[in-house]
């Protein structure tokens, strides 16, 4: 740990300072390991501070794993739907695959099911903006005329991010680009013969 010069730091400092700390040790050692006790060492700051701003452990953990991640899950807009859901959801099979995150968010899922503050901060700072980016990325693109009008977006967000966490949480089958690929491709052309 560093050593911090005398005077209050400013909050938002200290709260991207914990948030680091919580990312890092998430991804390093996991839920197992995970303590407020720990990450107020290692952020400098005091266990107080961090109940101020998050209720649970659980709830930290999430918005730590979300800071630690948010640069890879990045939704892009280049006009093209097929081409910017492919990008996402490859980053998202590779985030889940290559990095300890997979590992992670399963495990913070997990807990979700008992600790309700958990649960609550998962919807609000994690799947809800990330549901929200991917709909109106396709509200884009069906005003663009690349989609059909009367598509529930809101299912097809749950087919294609869905499938991937179905593999992760019941991982008879891998989470690879290649079946990446073919989610969004069997989405946006159907299966229809």
């Amino acid at each position: 740990m560093e050593k911090r010069g005398r005077g209050r730091r400013p909050a938002a400092q200290v709260r991207g300072e914990i948030l680091d700390a919580a990312g890092k040790l998430l991804l390093d050692e996991g839920m197992g390991a995970f303590t407020i006790e720990r990450v107020a060492a290692e952020a400098g700051a005091s266990k107080t501070t961090i109940y101020k701003w998050w209720a649970s452990k659980g709830a930290l953990a999430l918005d730590g794993y979300f800071h630690a991640v948010e640069s890879t899950l990045a939704f892009p807009d280049t006009g093209d739907i097929e081409r910017d859901l492919l990008t996402q959801i490859r980053a998202f099979a590779r985030l889940l695959t290559r990095t300890r995150a997979g590992r992670v968010i399963a495990e913070l899922i997990g807990q979700a099911q008992t600790d309700e503050d958990l649960a609550a901060a998962l919807l609000e700072h994690y799947s809800g903006p990330r549901r929200q980016l991917a709909v109106a990325a396709m509200e884009r693109a069906r005003e663009r005329g690349e989609l059909a009008a009367g598509v529930d977006f809101e299912v097809v967000v749950d087919q294609l991010w869905g499938a991937c966490y179905h593999r992760l949480l019941l991982p008879n089958l891998p989470i690879t680009e290649k079946f990446a690929t073919s989610l969004v491709r069997n989405v946006l052309r159907g299966i229809r013969a």
